[in-house]
């Protein structure tokens, strides 16, 4: 069975040939790649597996390749891939296939060899290839720091993703504190209009210098709703509970989507490479009733290099053999029918996306936000009519009137956005909550199987595979020379010779 191979130089060579290790009478590395390509040479006493190489003479690389010394390549790479490919890296000991990296992680096979090239590239990691021409990575104990060492903009990325959680706590309190600032301007406005046809014009203008002074202090407005409001842990202030209310908290299932990949591959995994479309059933989105139709997992296909086959039975299974291949002690796929909740132990039995919540904040800091925004909107309106009747109006007043209509945006805005947020949440979380029924409902019969089902888990069991590439099993390495790796270069030769012989 075929095994998935990462190639580490996109190169264009003028020739593929097998190399003789004789022509190479040298003690540094022999001047070419191994390509994870094996060949099959077969005469009427002869079937071996010739490992093929790529010279390195003559070749052009192209510009897309990974080259060593140019730049930092683990830079180019999402940060939250970067992150997720070496948290698996670490797990699984630091030495890795890119079928190991893609199930502990949810990546897709492309990504999963990119980030391990990249990383590769930066860290010096040592590159094996076995027998069967699987490549593996294997990491310095210390390849993190070396990464960081190497990357300015890698190390100040923690101090980037604080200053994103300040600035965002920055736009939420901007936001609230211009609630509090709104009715200020507002019924300072009023209260000025309200007297100016009482006192002259030395006396407005003391007047609403007066207002400046007490509403507009930093010790006044800024710390009021501090003051009123106790924010206990975990619990947001009244500044922050007033954006919550407008804007809400952001998405509950903001990365549940990698969790999902990283259930999946997984328990692909754990199960051998060999699957069923009801056992990923409830990880993925299905209709709430069971049919035969398995387009659903297209997706898993897809993303790690799947392929249908058929068993004795006329059963449709998948198999993957990216995932079959790893460089970690694991257990091999079950061969026996267990429960479900025995056989995905230490894997959620299904799929669960969380509902949006309208608001976090408490009842009484929503009771007190909304009586604000209700305050602040019927001074918009008084304050409305009182501009309508004033003429020529100067100093404060002017300023006010000249913003005036900023302020009915955000009266109006106040109610008008949650209400729209409101309506939409509703018909989200009718569609999760559909979504979650039908995972669960497959989970309840993967948990009850029929006989029928029974049977075709258990030709998966016995199709399932897990190959443990051993040391012993390792050809070449990066990190030794050619005739320390153990090659008996005469008895290559003589094999070599031997091939050349059956063309």
């Amino acid at each position: 069975m075929a095994s998935m191979f990462a190639r580490l130089f996109i190169v264009t060579p003028k020739f593929h040939s097998p190399l003789k290790p004789s022509n190479f009478r040298h003690s540094t590395p022999p001047p070419f790649l191994i390509s994870p390509r094996t060949t099959k040479f077969r005469c009427a006493e002869t079937s071996i597996s010739v490992i093929r190489a790529i010279s390195s003479v003559d070749v052009v690389t192209k510009t897309s390749a990974i080259e060593p010394g140019r730049a930092v390549e683990s830079e180019s790479l999402p940060s939250d891939v970067r992150k997720r490919a070496m948290d698996a890296i670490n797990s699984s000991g630091r030495r890795v296939t890119t079928g190991d990296v893609a199930s502990n992680t949810g990546l897709n096979l492309h990504e999963a060899q990119k980030a391990l090239q990249a990383l590769a590239t930066d860290t010096s990691a040592c590159l094996e290839v076995s027998d069967d021409g699987d490549v593996l990575y294997v990491f310095p104990e210390d390849y993190r720091l070396k990464l960081a060492a190497k990357s300015f903009w890698i190390r100040t990325e923690p101090f980037l993703e604080k200053g994103k959680m300040a600035t965002g706590y920055l736009v939420r309190a901007s936001f609230g504190t211009a609630l509090i600032a709104s009715i200020v301007l507002v019924y300072a406005t009023i209260i000025a209009i309200a007297l100016f046809s009482e006192k002259d014009d030395n006396g407005v203008g003391s007047f609403c210098d007066s207002l400046t002074n007490v509403y507009f202090r930093p010790n006044g407005l800024f710390r009021y709703p501090r003051q009123q409001v106790k924010k206990g842990d975990g619990e947001m202030s009244f500044i922050e509970s007033i954006f919550s209310f407008v804007f809400g908290d952001g998405d509950p299932n903001h990365g549940t989507e990698e969790e999902r990949w990283k259930l999946i591959g997984q328990y692909i995994a754990l199960h051998g490479g060999v699957v069923t479309a009801e056992e990923l059933a409830p990880y993925l989105d299905v209709e709430t009733k069971i049919m035969d139709d398995d387009s659903y997992i297209l997706p898993v296909l897809l993303r790690f290099n799947g392929q249908p086959e058929i068993d004795e039975e006329g059963n449709i299974l998948y198999l993957f053999p990216s995932l079959q291949r790893t460089a970690s002690l694991q257990r091999s796929g079950l061969k026996e029918y267990v429960r479900w909740a025995d056989r995905a132990e230490g894997v959620d039995k299904f799929f669960k996306e969380n509902k949006w919540q309208f608001s976090k904040t408490n009842f009484s800091a929503r009771a007190m936000v909304i009586g604000l925004g209700g305050f602040n909107l019927l001074g918009i309106v008084i304050l409305g009519s009182m501009l309508n009747m004033t003429t020529n109006p100067d100093g404060f007043i002017s300023f006010v009137s000249n913003i005036f209509p900023l302020l009915q945006i955000y009266a109006a805005s106040f109610f008008v956005i949650p209400l729209i947020r409101w309506l939409l949440i509703q018909n989200m979380n009718a569609k999760i909550i559909k979504r979650n029924r039908a995972r669960e409902q497959r989970a309840k019969a993967l948990d009850s199987p029929n006989l029928s089902l029974i049977r075709k888990l258990l030709n998966a069991r016995d199709m399932a595979q897990k190959t443990f590439i051993s040391q012993d099993k390792i050809v070449y390495s990066t990190d030794k020379d050619l005739y320390e790796q153990g090659y008996e270069t005469q008895e290559w030769d003589r094999r070599f010779e031997k091939i050349e012989s059956c063309d």
